[in-house]
Protein backbone atom coordinates (compact mmCIF):
# COMPACT_ATOMS: atom_id res chain seq x y z
CA UNK A 1 0.00 0.00 0.00
CA UNK A 2 1.82 3.29 -0.98
CA UNK A 3 1.97 6.14 1.43
CA UNK A 4 -0.05 9.35 1.30
CA UNK A 5 1.89 11.64 2.75
CA UNK A 6 0.80 15.31 0.97
CA UNK A 7 3.88 14.62 -1.27
CA UNK A 8 3.41 13.92 -5.03
CA UNK A 9 5.15 10.39 -6.23
CA UNK A 10 7.23 12.32 -8.76
CA UNK A 11 8.96 14.01 -5.67
CA UNK A 12 9.39 11.12 -3.25
CA UNK A 13 10.54 8.50 -5.92
CA UNK A 14 13.48 10.93 -6.77
CA UNK A 15 14.15 11.35 -2.85
CA UNK A 16 14.13 7.41 -1.99
CA UNK A 17 16.18 6.90 -4.84
CA UNK A 18 18.74 9.11 -3.42
CA UNK A 19 18.08 8.15 0.64
CA UNK A 20 18.95 4.27 -0.91
CA UNK A 21 22.43 5.93 -2.93
CA UNK A 22 23.01 7.33 1.58
CA UNK A 23 21.89 3.71 2.75
CA UNK A 24 24.87 2.39 0.47
CA UNK A 25 27.33 4.81 1.67
CA UNK A 26 26.74 3.47 5.36
CA UNK A 27 26.60 0.21 4.34
CA UNK A 28 30.41 0.45 3.10
CA UNK A 29 31.46 2.50 5.78
CA UNK A 30 29.84 0.02 7.91
CA UNK A 31 31.57 -2.87 6.54
CA UNK A 32 35.02 -0.96 6.45
CA UNK A 33 34.72 0.00 10.40
CA UNK A 34 34.00 -3.61 11.55
CA UNK A 35 36.75 -4.52 9.08
CA UNK A 36 39.35 -2.33 10.66
CA UNK A 37 37.61 -3.98 13.88
CA UNK A 38 38.54 -7.43 13.05
CA UNK A 39 42.11 -6.16 11.83
CA UNK A 40 43.56 -3.52 14.05
CA UNK A 41 47.00 -3.95 15.41
CA UNK A 42 48.79 -2.37 17.87
CA UNK A 43 49.80 -1.22 21.45
CA UNK A 44 46.03 0.40 21.97
CA UNK A 45 44.73 -2.42 20.04
CA UNK A 46 41.47 -2.50 23.27
CA UNK A 47 41.07 1.09 22.75
CA UNK A 48 40.62 1.34 18.85
CA UNK A 49 39.24 -2.11 19.16
CA UNK A 50 36.09 -0.63 21.25
CA UNK A 51 35.86 2.56 19.25
CA UNK A 52 35.90 0.82 15.82
CA UNK A 53 32.99 -1.06 17.66
CA UNK A 54 30.94 1.94 18.73
CA UNK A 55 31.52 4.06 15.20
CA UNK A 56 29.70 0.68 13.87
CA UNK A 57 27.05 -0.01 16.28
CA UNK A 58 26.17 3.87 15.49
CA UNK A 59 26.69 2.91 12.12
CA UNK A 60 24.18 0.23 12.65
CA UNK A 61 20.92 1.56 13.92
CA UNK A 62 21.90 4.88 11.07
CA UNK A 63 21.34 2.41 8.39
CA UNK A 64 18.10 0.85 9.80
CA UNK A 65 16.84 4.20 10.61
CA UNK A 66 17.47 4.67 6.48
CA UNK A 67 15.65 1.75 5.32
CA UNK A 68 13.00 2.58 7.70
CA UNK A 69 12.70 6.02 6.42
CA UNK A 70 12.58 4.70 2.96
CA UNK A 71 9.91 2.39 3.54
CA UNK A 72 7.49 5.57 6.02
CA UNK A 73 7.62 7.19 2.74
CA UNK A 74 6.35 4.63 0.30
CA UNK A 75 8.97 2.84 -1.36
CA UNK A 76 11.41 -0.29 -0.71
CA UNK A 77 14.97 -0.09 0.20
CA UNK A 78 17.80 -1.62 -2.28
CA UNK A 79 19.18 -4.29 0.14
CA UNK A 80 21.83 -6.61 -2.02
CA UNK A 81 25.40 -6.36 -1.53
CA UNK A 82 25.42 -5.89 -5.80
CA UNK A 83 22.75 -2.75 -5.30
CA UNK A 84 25.06 -0.97 -2.85
CA UNK A 85 28.37 -1.36 -4.91
CA UNK A 86 26.50 0.19 -7.67
CA UNK A 87 24.67 2.82 -5.51
CA UNK A 88 27.65 3.91 -3.08
CA UNK A 89 29.32 6.86 -3.46
CA UNK A 90 32.30 5.57 -1.66
CA UNK A 91 35.32 3.79 -2.67
CA UNK A 92 36.50 0.45 -0.65
CA UNK A 93 40.40 1.47 0.72
CA UNK A 94 43.55 -1.30 0.36
CA UNK A 95 43.63 -3.56 3.45
CA UNK A 96 45.55 -2.25 6.20
CA UNK A 97 45.57 -2.71 9.63
CA UNK A 98 47.94 0.01 9.90
CA UNK A 99 45.95 2.63 12.70
CA UNK A 100 46.17 5.59 11.05
CA UNK A 101 45.93 4.57 7.37
CA UNK A 102 42.18 3.08 8.61
CA UNK A 103 41.45 6.37 10.52
CA UNK A 104 42.29 8.50 7.35
CA UNK A 105 40.29 5.99 5.28
CA UNK A 106 37.10 6.21 7.85
CA UNK A 107 37.59 9.96 7.86
CA UNK A 108 37.53 10.45 4.02
CA UNK A 109 34.50 8.01 3.70
CA UNK A 110 32.53 10.23 6.49
CA UNK A 111 33.51 13.32 4.96
CA UNK A 112 32.00 12.40 1.77
CA UNK A 113 29.04 11.49 3.25
CA UNK A 114 28.62 14.74 5.29
CA UNK A 115 29.16 16.63 1.78
CA UNK A 116 26.62 14.36 0.08
CA UNK A 117 23.72 15.24 2.71
CA UNK A 118 24.57 18.69 3.27
CA UNK A 119 23.64 18.83 -0.53
CA UNK A 120 21.20 17.04 -0.42
CA UNK A 121 18.95 18.80 2.48
CA UNK A 122 17.78 21.74 0.66
CA UNK A 123 17.08 19.54 -2.93
CA UNK A 124 15.11 17.35 -0.23
CA UNK A 125 13.53 20.18 0.82
CA UNK A 126 12.70 22.48 -1.84
CA UNK A 127 13.41 20.68 -5.13
CA UNK A 128 11.16 17.46 -3.71
CA UNK A 129 9.03 19.14 -1.42
CA UNK A 130 9.91 16.28 1.11
CA UNK A 131 10.69 18.84 4.33
CA UNK A 132 10.64 15.29 6.51
CA UNK A 133 12.77 13.58 4.75
CA UNK A 134 15.13 17.26 4.37
CA UNK A 135 14.75 17.20 8.18
CA UNK A 136 15.81 13.16 8.66
CA UNK A 137 18.99 14.06 6.44
CA UNK A 138 19.81 17.18 8.63
CA UNK A 139 19.76 14.44 11.63
CA UNK A 140 21.84 12.07 9.91
CA UNK A 141 24.65 15.53 9.38
CA UNK A 142 25.22 16.12 12.65
CA UNK A 143 25.73 12.39 13.57
CA UNK A 144 28.26 11.92 10.97
CA UNK A 145 29.89 15.78 11.84
CA UNK A 146 30.08 14.01 15.18
CA UNK A 147 31.73 10.62 14.01
CA UNK A 148 34.30 12.33 11.71
CA UNK A 149 35.15 14.37 14.33
CA UNK A 150 36.47 11.55 17.02
CA UNK A 151 37.98 9.97 13.52
CA UNK A 152 39.69 13.43 13.16
CA UNK A 153 40.74 13.49 17.16
CA UNK A 154 42.74 10.46 17.00
CA UNK A 155 44.75 11.82 14.07
CA UNK A 156 45.74 14.98 15.83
Amino acid sequence: MKAHLGILETHLQPVAEQLNRILADEVILYIQTRNYHWNVEGPNFNEMHSFYEGQFKELDEIMDNIAERIRAIGHYTEARLVDYLKLTNLVEPPYTNLQSDQLQFLLAAQETIISNLRRLIPVFADQHKDIGSSDFITQLLGKHEKMAWMVRSYLG
